[in-house]
């Protein structure tokens, strides 16, 4: 008999941190999973690190080193459940993770996406999530998921769980967004289009701000980032689409210009209403490269006393 739950965890270069990932998955209160890791071509001691750890449930594959949309993909169809659950090498679980996503599944059956709140850490810097309209210690289902979005998504990988069917309809994550840039934001927007959202305002996992080789931190210019224009149809008709979009327009152009990539920075703000964006926002869209540099070094010195500044709120 098949688990009820199959963890995909894309494994490339994370030796400090794979153990304890995977302690993390072994120690859940509900224990019907497997776990399938897809070592995506990892040159450091990765691989050992996870054969330490001896569970009969745990499958490694190791693999050509082509993206985290492909490990994921490879880790999608080795799967033998139909409810997916993500995580990356470097980020946590809490205890209860698995169990509270069993419960949103059996009281809210029929939804696209299962999600839970969670928590930034860099080192012992806690950094909360906040959901737009959404009550704290609340689960149910999200009546504008990308309402909610604005300021923390609901939707974090390390943090659903997606029926297999579902994501097979879609043809899992986009292979030609590249290192992190967003093949995970695409595939949200794609089922909170067709789906129901399902969301437990508890945090059950943790994103390690502070862990190395996150595709996050490559290279801006070589990395491909995910088309937001696809959407602008269907934001005609969805106001809150269009703003949610608008913001991960925000986002990238900052990305852009602290690398001085003006024609990116263009392409991304050719459909970007301005008027979906605060005052801070519209102030940073302004500035040039080096005042933002310095921007964001005064973000993280204020992190490491405590003091989280976002301009997303």
């Amino acid at each position: 008999m098949a688990p009820f739950f199959s963890v995909i965890i894309p494994l490339y270069n994370k030796e400090k941190y794979i153990e304890d990932t995977l302690r993390s998955v072994l120690n859940q209160t509900f224990q019907d999973f497997e776990v399938i890791i897809v070592d995506d071509g990892s040159t450091d001691n990765s691989v050992e690190e996870v054969n330490k750890v001896e569970d009969s449930r745990i499958s490694i594959f190791t693999i050509e080193n082509q993206g985290v949309s492909h490990a994921r993909n490879f880790g999608i169809s080795k799967a033998s459940t139909n409810y997916i659950a993500f995580l990356d090498a470097d980020d946590l679980w809490l205890s209860n993770h698995l169990e509270l996503q069993k419960y949103m599944i059996e009281n809210f059956p029929n939804c696209g996406l299962y999600a839970s709140a969670y928590e930034k850490r860099n080192y012992n810097i806690k950094i909360e999530s906040y959901y737009l309209n959404i009550p704290k210690n609340w689960v149910g289902i999200v009546e504008n998921y990308f309402e909610s979005s604005f300021v923390s998504c609901i939707a974090w990988t390390s943090a659903v769980i997606v029926p297999k069917n579902v994501l097979q309809n879609f043809g899992g994550f986009d292979e030609k967004i590249t290192l992190g840039a967003g093949e995970d934001t695409d595939l949200w927007i794609q089922i909170a289009l067709q789906y129901k959202v399902a969301f437990n305002n508890q945090v059950t996992a943790i994103y390690n701000l502070h862990a190395d080789n996150r595709v996050s931190k490559s290279n801006t210019n070589l990395r491909q980032f995910l088309d937001l224009d696809k959407y602008e149809e269907a934001a005609k008709n969805n106001p809150s689409l269009k703003k949610y979009l608008d913001l991960n327009r925000f986002s990238i152009v900052l990305q852009y210009k602290l690398v001085n990539n003006k024609k990116q920075q263009a392409h991304f703000l050719k459909n970007l209403d301005k008027q979906n964006l605060n005052k801070k926002q519209r102030f940073l869209l302004q500035t040039n490269s080096f005042f933002l540099k310095l921007m964001f070094r005064l973000k993280y010195f204020l992190r490491s006393f405590h003091v989280n500044l976002s301009s997303y709120k």
